[in-house]
């Protein structure tokens, strides 16, 4: 999670949200991301994204199995989705994301059985080292709408 929130901190630095994400397997890191979707004028440019496409590069397969992922916020409904697709065994999260959270803050996507394969979730981790550059991020922006 150490990296993922180091990942998140390049993303601040470009004036995007600050979500890093890592993918692990065996106790390597295959792939990072943070999140580009302002400066690639790219929707889906989430930092989940972006590691599951390094991870799958990395490995020469789109299909992750036995990897888990790291991430600073919880993943959206789309990056949940892509999740499921890549077959992440295991999600892990720091600040939970009571606006688009898919892990449960607002829908639990992993929990629906017609949605398979399932993927676990885990929140809450480092949570508070997670969430202090976003609120950063988010106070900047209103002030700067302000002033």
């Amino acid at each position: 999670m150490r990296e993922a929130i180091r990942l998140a901190t390049l993303a601040s630095a470009e004036g995007e949200v600050p979500v890093g994400a890592v993918v692990v397997r065996e106790g390597a890191i295959v792939g990072r991301g943070f999140n580009r979707p302002i400066g690639t004028h790219d929707p889906t440019a989430h930092a989940e994204i972006q590691a599951l496409r390094a991870a799958g590069e990395a490995l020469g397969n789109y299909r992750l199995p036995g990897c888990d992922l790291y991430v600073t916020l919880e993943p959206c409904a789309m990056c949940a989705g892509a999740i499921q697709h890549a077959r992440i065994r295991r999600v892990v999260f720091g600040a939970a994301d009571p606006k688009t959270g898919a892990c449960g803050s607002v829908i639990n996507l992993f929990g629906v059985r017609q949605l398979s394969p399932h993927t676990m979730a885990v929140g809450g981790v480092l949570a508070d080292d997670c969430a202090a550059p976003l609120k950063r991020f988010f106070a900047d922006r209103r002030a700067q709408r302000r002033g």
